[in-house]
C-alpha cells in the first residue's frame, strides 16, 4: 500500500522521494566486511525494520545469520532516491547500495 501511495504521489506531481541511507558494516563468514547502504523511504524510522531489511539481504549473499545491529548500522543521511533504487523501494520497501565485498 506503502508503494502504491509513493507511486500516486510522483504521479500527481509531488516531489521527489526522500530516502534515508544507513551505512551499514558486517563481518561476512569469511572474515571480510561487507560495506553496503540500506535504503528506506525517509519517513521509515523503526530500526527493527530497517535490520530486517538488511538481514534479508544478507540471506541473498549466503550471509545469513551475520550479526545486523544498531553497532554495525547506522543512520548516515537524507537524500533525494536515486532512479536505481526507486523500483526497489517500491517493490520491496526498500533498496540496498552495494559498495565494498558484496560479492
Amino acid at each position: 500500500m506503502r508503494a502504491l501511495l509513493l507511486f500516486l504521489g510522483l504521479l500527481f506531481g509531488q516531489k521527489a522521494m526522500k530516502v534515508a541511507v544507513w551505512d551499514t558494516y558486517v563481518q561476512r563468514k569469511d572474515g571480510r566486511i561487507m560495506h553496503f547502504d540500506i535504503i528506506v523511504p525517509a519517513e521509515v524510522t523503526d530500526t527493527a525494520q530497517i535490520f530486517a531489511y538488511g538481514r534479508a539481504y544478507l540471506a541473498t549473499k549466503g550471509e545469513a545469520g551475520q550479526p545486523l545491529t544498531a553497532r554495525n548500522c547506522r543512520f548516515c543521511h537524507i537524500e533525494t532516491v536515486r532512479p536505481a533504487w526507486e523500483k526497489a523501494i517500491r517493490t520491496q520497501g526498500y533498496a540496498i547500495h552495494e559498495m565494498e565485498n558484496c560479492d
